[in-house]
């Protein structure tokens, strides 16, 4: 188990030790997360996806950017992501603004996953109305013929977000409901703590 993240001055330090706890103690998907965008109207989404890569500039994810979410976070430039871990009841929230990753890095991910993930992100109009599970497969096999000899070249609609976070939060449960919970606010040069009531 991690230090006393009531300590902690750097979050992304306090960040990295919470996953490595969950890599450890979940089960499936410790890097899973929730993705929180609104629409043209304001009406809020969520959906899970999986974190990719964290550095001290922000957290990566990837997706098709025709989606929901694509189209959401390229017209507002703002998210919110929830990691949640039952095992060690503990979360994280963050906040903060998005933007596309950089052509080598999404060249890099995209080419690291499985030949049928390739394939897949080609095939499938995410988010938009299917009209039969039929329609999925024959276009997988239509791409998987089309894509037969060589790479699976990625989409110019596939790519990545980098979230630069100005809020990070870390919650952990108490008994009685007397949680702990800790936000780093950033501000020039770095970061502000403050502890919060439950």
């Amino acid at each position: 188990m991690s230090s006393n993240f009531i300590e902690a001055k750097k979050p992304l330090l306090l960040f990295s030790e919470w996953l490595k706890d969950a890599e450890a103690s979940e089960p499936n998907d410790p890097n899973a997360m929730a993705v929180s965008t609104v629409d043209e109207s304001g009406m809020p989404n969520v959906r899970m996806v999986l974190l990719k890569d964290y550095s001290e500039e922000g957290f990566v994810f990837y997706t098709n950017f025709e989606s929901a979410k694509g189209r959401e976070l390229l017209a507002s430039k703002k998210v919110a992501l929830l990691f949640h871990w039952k095992s060690l009841r503990r979360q994280i929230r963050i906040r903060g603004n998005v933007e596309v990753v950089s052509t080598d890095a999404a060249d890099d991910y995209f080419y690291s996953r499985p030949r049928g993930s390739r394939i897949g992100a080609w095939a499938s109009k995410q988010s938009r109305p299917l009209e039969s599970r039929f329609a999925l497969e024959k276009a997988v096999a239509e791409y998987t013929a089309k894509f037969n000899i060589g790479k699976v070249p990625r989409p110019d609609y596939w790519s990545g977000f980098l979230v630069r976070p100005t809020e990070i939060e870390f919650w952990h449960d108490r008994p009685f409901r007397l949680h702990d919970r800790v936000v780093f606010k950033g501000v020039e040069g770095g970061w502000e703590k403050t502890q919060l009531y439950p």
